[in-house]
């Protein structure tokens, strides 16, 4: 029975570390997607005069970009840290499988 627990275990944490793997190359693409509109809205603002009103619109939303890209840095590290611990239970999981498969084949 023990060796049925282990593997399922084995099994769960795999699917969550692919699952958060998942989460930060999103978060990563999204990132760089980001950058590079924070970099479009810099080069565009540069056409307009500082105090005109499209270049505080741009400036505007270059703000509410940069906060963004904030939050998912903030939300990259969480995944970052979860993954290390997720692979941490998974090499321990493996451990437990392996001396499962041990106990069920030892004569």
């Amino acid at each position: 029975m023990g060796l049925i627990i282990a593997s399922i275990e084995k099994h769960q944490l795999r699917q969550e570390e692919l699952d958060l793997q998942y989460k930060i190359q999103m978060i990563t693409k999204t990132r760089r997607t980001l950058t590079q509109s924070v970099e479009d809205l810099t080069a565009v603002g540069a056409n307009y005069d500082a105090d005109s009103p499209m270049a505080k619109a741009l400036e505007q939303r270059k703000a509410k970009l940069k906060v963004l890209e904030q939050q998912l840095e903030a939300r990259f590290e969480e995944y970052q840290d979860q993954l290390k611990m997720i692979s941490a239970q998974r090499e321990s999981a493996e451990k437990m499988f392996e001396q499962e498969v041990g106990k069920a084949f030892k004569y």
